[in-house]
């Protein structure tokens, strides 16, 4: 059995405001998936993780992000083709910079204690928010059992 598998890398990062905010991006070009999340991207091939996630958020947010801090993964196999897709899950409060938004979105500030309430985030987006703010969780996958695919944390 080969220890060898094909991996997609991406990040996520939760930038805090310092004042309850926290800043979403409405994903709204993605052919499949759309709606609001924290913004984030693809670790590109050499690079390395945390310099990965700097360099998203200031193409996707104007901002530079200083001292982001993993606080967690999400994983799951893709059903395409099988390849294992993790996302590095980060948190930032220092940064400099004006918001402007991307491409990838409109980027906006919103209150993070109302951000579970809305019916605009993006699918799985929940599951992710509970490793964002829960100190106890560091890591959501799904397992898949028979039909049914369940959510699972630690």
């Amino acid at each position: 059995m080969s220890r060898m598998e094909e991996v997609e890398l991406t990040n996520m990062c939760m930038i805090c405001d310092g004042k309850g905010n926290v800043l979403v991006q409405n994903k709204k070009n993605h052919p499949t998936w759309h709606g609001w999340n924290f913004p984030g991207g693809h670790v590109e091939k050499g690079e390395y993780v945390t310099p990965s996630v700097i360099r998203e958020m200031q193409e996707e947010t104007g901002l530079l992000i200083e001292n982001p801090r993993l606080c967690g993964i999400k994983e799951f196999h893709k059903s395409k083709d099988g390849k294992r897709y993790i996302v590095f899950l980060y948190i930032a409060n220092q940064f400099s910079g004006e918001v402007k938004s991307s491409s990838e979105g409109e980027v906006f500030w919103y209150p993070l204690s109302e951000l579970h309430l809305s019916d605009k985030l993006i699918d799985g987006f929940g599951e992710m928010l509970s490793v964002f703010t829960n100190d106890e969780i560091s890591e959501v996958f799904y397992e898949r059992c028979g039909e049914e695919l369940n959510t699972i944390y630690y």
